[in-house]
């Protein structure tokens, strides 16, 4: 009779129930507070005195314009900022994967250099822009009025300085979610914060230092935590300690393990920003800046003040948002960690496990945090110093764009930290970019440009249509990938194997070569007896090292061994053949 084999459920111990939540936890409200910093930026801009302001209405106009300024340059300055996060993440994600392996040193080694590499390349990227700051906004921001751009000089100038910091506390903050210190990342975006909105409240009602003291604030709360993350990431204590003033030296072959990573995910993030960025732009064409689309405020002095409801209406829509997407991309976050780890321990099973279990997470806290944002919408649009047009026109971009982060957000942002975490970065790359230009920035510009004659000029909605349109192409693009397989090749939990020309000794064809080759590959591992993957398509590496693809090359398992295990398992299944023979020979 033959043996029936039940298939038993296996238990995943990597991250618990109760450990995946206090991870999540922090991040997600760590990236509540970093989030509020823009926001407390424009809010309290639109609501400051004016000194020498005529008239109330006069005053309100500055205000906008003021405000309008700052959501200008914090576009520019995320654009910046996510180059930082990119090569961040990349050292983060190799030091996952060497802690999952359980490999300390690689660990250590890869964390000092990618903390190296970011202060280096934000202390220039931070020197360029304080020298190219005319320039940087004339590119993007041509058409805004003098008194727009005046204000985003001021405040550019500024916050340029604070990017070596940014930098700094980005790399320090992924290394300590790396070894699951969510916690303290929280506590340093909570003192960011902190410091934040009270120097705003110093600077602009007390000193009435206007743009000028809420750059000011930004500086010095960007400063603060990240020396005190700094601090912190040198203790003896941790797993991973990284000490900057100890001897140092650059690694080439880490750099280049990390860069593999960090240069697709950079270009990546980057051109997301930069569409970010391009589209806002349309919205400060001349139709809207100054065109039949503004609002015209006219000063005792007989001056032309020009309101842009457009622009102002967007940076509603935008900054609220972003608060109804922390908790997706908190758990976006922590997948770099979650599934950096799993991929580490070799088991693809575990992979897939914790992917399934990342998603359901994500579904849960972005419905319950998109529903909050839902019902506050009317009462936080109050908040800003707008004219009512622009916060009517708010609230109807709210509306619509967060109709559809319920069903899309998820797939399209959760997706590819997943993917990105099992080094399948650069389909990332590709994908993000093409539904970018193609949705979010060709879609909007049509929506939106005033250069065509006969097009709709939708303003703010327009923006958001072709924002909501790329999160339909993402997630469709992503998800198909994951439910693919294919990023278990970048990760390097499978590999290729050598297929023999065929079966029998006259050489003849076995048949699977003439298959497609997933079932090829399952029809040869059956014959042999290998182990396969879920799947059934290649065999599975699970053993202590760190997984790597043959294109990754580093760490990756020895050809010479490999061959020498197929000749070993040839060999002990040409002794079962002989042994079964000799049997059968006596029982006849």
């Amino acid at each position: 009779m033959s043996e029936v084999k039940t298939k038993t459920k296996k238990k995943y111990t990597l991250f618990t129930g109760k450990q995946l939540l206090w991870l999540i936890l922090p991040i997600v409200i760590e990236q509540i507070f970093s989030t509020s910093l823009g926001l407390f930026d424009s809010l309290l801009a639109s609501n400051m005195p004016i000194v020498g302001a005529a008239t109330a209405e006069e005053a309100a106009a500055i205000r906008s314009n003021a405000s309008l300024a700052v959501d200008n340059v914090d576009n520019i300055n995320n654009l910046i900022i996510q180059l930082f996060s990119a090569f961040a993440t990349g050292g983060a994600i190799v030091t996952s994967q060497f802690l999952g392996a359980g490999d300390i040193d690689g660990a250590n080694r890869s964390a000092k250099q990618m903390l190296m590499l970011v202060i280096c390349i934000s202390t220039v990227i931070g020197g360029l822009c304080l020298a190219l700051n005319w320039p940087l906004l004339k590119l993007f921001y041509m058409e805004v009025d003098e008194t727009t751009f005046s204000f985003q000089q001021t405040y550019f100038y500024v916050t340029a300085a604070s990017f070596p910091f940014i930098g700094l506390f980005n790399a320090c903050a992924a290394l300590l979610r790396a070894q699951r210190k969510s916690f303290v990342t929280m506590a340093s975006a909570a003192m960011s914060c902190v410091v934040n909105v009270g120097l705003d409240a110093l600077f602009l009602f007390v000193f009435k230092m206007g743009v000028l003291g809420a750059a000011l604030a930004t500086l010095f709360c960007r400063a603060a935590p990240a020396i005190f993350m700094l601090v912190l990431l040198g203790s003896r204590k941790n797993t991973v300690c990284v000490r900057v003033f100890e001897k140092f030296s650059f690694d080439g072959k880490l750099i280049k393990r990390i860069l593999k990573i960090a240069i697709p995910s950079g270009v990546e993030s980057a051109l997301f920003q930069l569409g970010k960025l391009l589209t806002k732009t349309f919205l400060n064409v001349g139709v809207y800046s100054s065109g039949a689309k503004s609002v015209v405020q006219v000063t005792e002095k007989g001056e032309t003040v020009y309101v842009n409801v457009e622009a102002n209406g967007n940076t509603i829509a935008n900054q609220i948002n972003n608060f109804a997407s922390v908790a997706g991309g908190g758990v976006g976050t922590s997948c770099l960690t979650v599934i950096g780890q799993a991929v580490g321990a070799g088991d693809p099973d575990q992979v897939k496990y914790y992917m399934k279990r990342m998603f359901l997470l994500s579904y849960i806290v972005n419905a319950v945090c998109v529903g909050v944002i839902l019902s506050l919408v009317p009462f936080i649009s109050q908040m800003y110093g707008y004219r009512p047009e622009a916060k009517t026109i708010g609230e109807q971009c709210l509306y619509f764009c967060l109709a559809f982060q319920f069903v899309t957000y998820p797939l399209s942002f959760t997706t590819p930290g997943i993917l990105k975490a099992t080094s399948d970065v650069k389909y990332v790359m590709y994908c993000a970019v093409i539904s970018m230009f193609v949705m979010r920035v060709g879609l909007a510009y049509i929506l939106t440009t005033d250069d065509i004659p006969g097009l709709p000029q939708m303003g703010a909605m327009g923006y958001w249509i072709g924002m909501c349109s790329d999160w339909v192409l993402r997630s469709l693009l992503f998800f198909s990938r994951l439910l693919s397989g294919r990023w278990k090749r970048a990760s390097g939990l499978i590999r290729e194997t050598a297929r023999p020309s065929g079966s029998g000794g006259d050489g003849s064809s076995d048949g699977a070569d003439d298959l497609p080759t997933e079932e090829a590959d399952m029809l040869k591992s059956v014959e042999t007896g290998e182990g396969s993957d879920l799947n059934g398509s290649r065999e599975i590496k699970a053993d202590g090292d760190i997984p790597q693809s043959e294109e990754y090359g580093e760490n990756g398992q020895d050809d010479q061994s490999f061959e020498s295990e197929e000749k070993d398992r040839s060999i002990e299944n040409d002794k079962d053949a002989a042994t079964d023979k000799s049997a059968d020979g006596e029982g006849e």
